[in-house]
C-alpha cells in the first residue's frame, strides 16, 4: 500500500486508504450495565471523504480525512451510535490524529503514529489514544458516564478494514470499565 497518494492536488499519505464506504456486520459492542456488562452484535456503514488540507500557525499542514460512522443493533435495527470526525496526517511527523464527536455530549482528540503492518508489506495500522485531557464531556457525562481514556487501532489491508476501540469508562459505580468495540468491514465503494 503506497504512503503517499495524492488526490485533488493533496498529499493523503496513508489516510487515502481509509476514503470510500466501508459496510460490517460483524460488530460485538461490549458495554456496561448496572448490573454486569452485555454484548450487543452489530453492524455499520463508515463513509470517509477526502476533505483536503489545512495549515495551523503557518508551520503545520494537515491532511484530513472526514467520516462518519452509523452503527445498529442487530436485534432491533436502531441506530444506537452516530459519529462524526476526521483523521489528520502530518506528513513531517507521519503523526495522526483522530478528533470525533458523538450525540451524547462527548467530544475525542486521540494521536498517535502509523505503525508499521504485523503481517504483510501491504498492511497499515493506524494507532491513536487520548488520555481525559483529550475528552471533553458535558457535565452530565463527566459526572454519571464519564470517559478517562480512549484507544481506536485500525487495520487496513486492501478493501477490508478491523479495528478495535476501547473506552473506559466510570459509570454506574464501575471504576475503569473497558467498553470495547470490535468490527470487520470491506469498502463497498
Amino acid at each position: 500500500m503506497s504512503t503517499h497518494t495524492i488526490i485533488d492536488g493533496v498529499d493523503y499519505g496513508p489516510l487515502a486508504a481509509l476514503v470510500g464506504t466501508w459496510t460490517g456486520d460483524k460488530g460485538v459492542d461490549k458495554v456496561p450495565e448496572p448490573d454486569g456488562e452485555d454484548r450487543n452484535p452489530y453492524y455499520e456503514t463508515i463513509v470517509f471523504e477526502a476533505a483536503g488540507d489545512v495549515t495551523n500557525a503557518e508551520k503545520q499542514t494537515l491532511s484530513v480525512v472526514r467520516y462518519h460512522q452509523q452503527v445498529s443493533r442487530k436485534s432491533n435495527d436502531e441506530v444506537f451510535h452516530d459519529q462524526v470526525g476526521y483523521w489528520l496526517w502530518d506528513p513531517a511527523d507521519n503523526g495522526i490524529v483522530e478528533t470525533f464527536t458523538i450525540p451524547r455530549g462527548v467530544a475525542v482528540v486521540a494521536v498517535g503514529t502509523l505503525a508499521p503492518g504485523n503481517t504483510a508489506e501491504d498492511e497499515l495500522v493506524f494507532k491513536v489514544a487520548a488520555d481525559a485531557d483529550g475528552i471533553v464531556q458535558a457535565p452530565f457525562m463527566f459526572k454519571q458516564a464519564r470517559t478517562t481514556a480512549f484507544t481506536h487501532t485500525i487495520t487496513l489491508k486492501g478493501d477490508q478494514m478491523r479495528y478495535t476501540e476501547n473506552t473506559v469508562l466510570d459509570i454506574y459505580d464501575k471504576k475503569s470499565f473497558d467498553h470495547r468495540d470490535v468490527n470487520t468491514l470491506s469498502r463497498v465503494s
